[in-house]
């Protein structure tokens, strides 16, 4: 007897059966996704699977996004071939992961994602121990027990995000009412939330950052475990959540998200120094929505953002505490804002690792917080140089707006970057600094030698 079969039989047996889901079919015609988003590419995989006696459909983000008037860009196919299947269809094909095993078959720049259809882990045995590992506390160490499309279905985060398109009909097939979900704009998990969060603490960030950018709401019994869940995130790699920061903040919907963060508890391990019951100084929480609104506006006008920015706006609040604390003990200015750094950035990579790449370029951005007030006609020549100069400029601008600094010395920066070497000259001396020019270099007589005429 097939080993599926007995685990389902050993369910029914313990009570551990299924909810029962009805299916149901939208026909092309009753629905508005827009096929013709769907490229050759994906096409192409769909039809391969589908001839070679698979079955294989769109799914995911791709469906939700099309059908609430989204251009979807990424398109996800489920299939009931196996990794090793995919992989013996398709010569451009990779299989990557081990908590999530799956296929990457790529055309030039196009990278499609096939996932094989999984199922429950609840009846799985030891000897599935290479395919389904969970912790103690319910943490989903390993996902590569094997299914049907119904249990695919169930398996999936949430109701929106459970949706198959089959491309031979068009048809969209739907187990869990996500299609009156997303009519109704709203964000509900599958299964017993406070469970599905403990397989993946990081669903409860996936919440938020779909109601942010989807402008759902949250179901009320997906949003109630949320709060005192939070702290689940620690057993997250900090490597892991810094990519969930990225699709937070960086894909446009920045803004919202905060507020939700805020809301749900979760700001408190993500970002602790920034959390509202930290950042008590009104004008850090101010350069953040500032800061976020900007970002978002950036990406609408496809101009480029970068992730260490909006990171020095964030942990400013923290800094500014830690440098205040070490200046009162008696540390110089200078020394006390380098400690300050290195403090901040340690304590801030126990919850989101920052790579150097980043962490580099916010720190050269504080630190000339400090020049941007100590203004002379060669200092101001050399900061003007800096390769962060504008992303420091700004931050200091952002600074001025959210109320922390008064205004003005964003301005003298605006007309010294506008200004000639004439009017730069000028607006030094209106400071009472005369630009210092460069001193002649003398060879120290004493530690010249003679020319010895040795060839």
């Amino acid at each position: 007897m097939p080993k599926r079969l007995i685990q389902k039989i050993k369910g029914l047996i313990t009570g551990n059966s299924k909810p029962a889901y009805v299916r149901r079919e939208i026909p092309r015609g009753e629905h508005h996704f827009p096929e013709e988003d769907i490229g050759r590419s994906v096409l192409s995989v769909l039809d391969t699977l589908t001839k070679a006696g698979y079955e294989a459909y769109l799914v995911g983000g791709s469906i939700r996004d099309g059908l609430i008037g989204m251009h979807p860009k990424d398109f996800d196919v489920a299939t009931s071939a196996t990794p090793e299947e995919i992989r013996g269809l398709f010569r451009n094909c990779r299989l990557i992961g081990r908590r999530f095993r799956l296929a990457h078959v790529r055309f030039g720049r196009d990278v499609i994602e096939v996932a094989t259809f999984r199922a429950s882990h609840q009846n799985v045995t030891e000897d599935d121990s290479d395919d389904s590992h969970q912790t103690d506390e319910g943490l989903l160490l390993r996902d590569n027990v094997f299914g049907t499309l119904d249990e695919d279905a169930v398996r999936r985060d949430f109701t929106a995000n459970a949706l198959y398109y089959r491309h031979t009909d068009g048809a969209i097939l739907d187990f869990v009412n996500g299609y009156d979900d997303i009519r109704h704009k709203r964000l509900r998990l599958i299964g017993e939330p406070e469970q599905r969060y403990r397989e993946d603490p990081v669903r409860m960030l996936r919440a938020v950052r779909f109601a942010a950018k989807l402008d759902f709401q949250l179901d009320p019994a997906t949003a109630a475990p949320i709060p005192k869940l939070a702290d689940l995130l620690g057993v997250i790699p900090p490597a892991r959540l810094f990519e969930e920061f990225l699709k937070m903040f960086l894909s446009g919907h920045a803004e919202p998200v905060w507020p939700l963060l805020n809301q749900n508890k979760l700001t408190r391990w993500l970002f602790p120094g920034a959390a509202p019951e930290n950042n008590t100084t009104p004008a850090a929480d101010a350069m953040i929505q500032l800061a976020l609104r900007n970002t978002d506006l950036r990406i609408a006008d496809g101009k480029p953002v970068t992730p260490y920015f909006l990171l020095a706006v964030l942990l400013w609040g923290p800094l500014q505490r830690q440098w205040a604390t070490y200046c009162a003990d008696g540390i110089p200015v200078a020394p006390a804002l380098q400690k300050a750094i290195q403090q901040v950035i340690h304590d801030q990579s126990r919850h989101i690792s920052i790579p150097k790449r980043f962490s580099l370029p916010m720190r050269e951005i504080w630190e000339l917080q400090v020049r941007l007030g100590q203004r002379s006609g060669r200092r101001c020549e050399q900061t003007i140089q800096h390769p962060r100069f504008r992303a420091a400029y700004d931050l200091l601008l952002l600074r001025e707006e959210a109320g922390e600094l008064p205004k003005g010395l964003g301005d003298w920066w605006t007309q010294y970057q506008e200004a000639d070497a004439a009017g730069r000259e000028e607006l030094c001396q209106n400071l009472g600094q005369k630009p210092q020019k460069k001193r002649r270099r003398y060879n120290n007589r004493r530690n010249r030698r003679p020319n010895s005429g040795a060839g």
